[in-house]
């Protein structure tokens, strides 16, 4: 049995955050179809370099084609939502309502029914009807404000960072909302923006800015917390990042560059004490590091028992023994293009663990067999198809 075994998912949204949340139910166990208009699919089919951003974010989903501005298109969602658990989608505020799918609507037709309908800025508001991507997000919640070096511009993230986390939020949102179903035996809507986890990762901002009045500066690698943390070059041209959250490994640290000195200053004491001299004890740190090679450096940090990690690009992810043991980038089959590496589900259940069973498939692959499923029979197929409604 997987986790999510029985739940049934209607998967109507596009690029990024619905797609990926109805991803990862399916990874464990959901049963997802992927609903794409009959000529305009999902633009993450032709993302990125060949195309291959859809062979993940499309796993473990059936694929079938409905027009639902059309009448007929309509009337078969209705007739799909009867038997549905959850509907993802990411259309603007009021579109569902133009094409006559209000909740109330579906609801009527499935009283159990999960709608979790996915946005920039939520479904009211000033903003509710702006159009809603993960870089307005990565702009508006702080997080570009915070990022990148000093004196410098403020920095967006080159992936989608927003939309990954609204991603995650919205399966959990899901899952709370079935939960919630157990007890009241009723669907309900969520109603997700995408700023808003972005808001809450960034973590006590509001709270120390409402009490305080600080607005966090751009610091770079750096931390406003503790020093010394940064990134640091290796002899050999590579790259490695130390972080001394805690009192005890800035400690260790300093010891293994040769300056215990620094630990009997009054100011070592604390995390706030070291950011005042973060000047002085990155030198130290530097010059240490860049005097060797990272497999030097990374050895002597393990044997110091500090915190130390090599600056990986994807080829050494590809690569690491640890992921490699944990099967993090796993091999996945394609009818296509033969064997496929990408990132396996996120995480690992002992009873109940999920797995990819085929990464993305062809447009509108399984809209026949769904189709035939309701008690439509092949002329009727035919019929929807000529007037363009699938």
């Amino acid at each position: 049995m997987k986790a999510l075994e029985g739940i049934r998912v209607l998967d109507l949204a596009t690029l990024f955050a619905g797609p990926m949340a109805a991803m990862l139910l399916g990874d464990y166990g959901a049963e997802v179809v992927k609903v794409e208009h009959p000529t305009r699919p999902d633009p993450s089919r032709g993302h990125g370099p060949g195309g291959l951003w859809w062979k993940m974010l499309g796993r473990n989903k059936r694929t079938m084609t409905l027009d639902l501005s059309a009448t007929e298109g309509q009337d078969l969602l209705l007739a799909l939502a009867r038997d549905t658990d959850v509907i993802i989608e990411n259309f603007r505020p009021g579109t569902l309502e133009r094409w006559n799918l209000s909740y109330d609507r579906l609801r009527e037709a499935n009283p159990r029914l999960v709608l979790a309908r996915v946005t920039g800025f939520g479904q009211f508001g000033p903003y509710a009807k702006r159009p809603g991507f993960g870089t307005l997000a990565e702009a508006m919640s702080g997080f570009a404000a915070m990022t990148g070096e000093p004196g410098g511009p403020p920095t967006l993230p080159p992936f989608g960072l927003a939309d990954g986390i609204c991603a995650l939020a919205t399966a959990y949102a899901v899952m709370a909302a079935l939960r919630a179903r157990e007890s009241t035996g009723a669907g309900q809507v969520v109603d997700m923006s995408i700023i808003e986890p972005l808001l809450t990762v960034l973590g006590a901002q509001p709270t120390i800015y409402d009490r305080l009045g600080i607005v966090p500066p751009r610091t770079g690698n750096r931390s406003v917390n503790n020093a010394p943390r940064n990134t640091y070059q290796c002899a050999d041209g590579t790259w490695v990042a130390v972080s001394t959250s805690a009192q005890n490994i800035a400690e260790r640290v300093m010891r293994l560059v040769g300056r215990p000195d620094h630990i009997t200053e009054p100011w070592f004491a604390t995390g706030a004490g070291r950011v005042e001299h973060a000047d002085e004890l990155d030198e130290a740190v530097a010059t240490w590091i860049g005097a060797r090679t990272r497999e030097e450096v990374l050895a002597a940090f393990d044997e110091a028992q500090a915190a130390v990690a090599p600056i990986y690009d994807v080829r050494d992810v590809m690569t690491d023994p640890q992921l490699t043991a944990l099967d993090a980038i796993t091999t996945v089959e394609d009818p296509d293009l033969g064997p496929l590496r990408m990132q396996n589900v996120m995480f690992r259940l002992s009873d109940t663990p999920g797995e990819i069973t085929w990464p993305g498939r062809p447009h509108g692959t399984d809209t026949d067999t769904i189709l035939t499923d309701l008690g439509l029979s092949p002329s009727d197929i035919t019929a929807l198809r000529d007037k363009g409604a699938i």
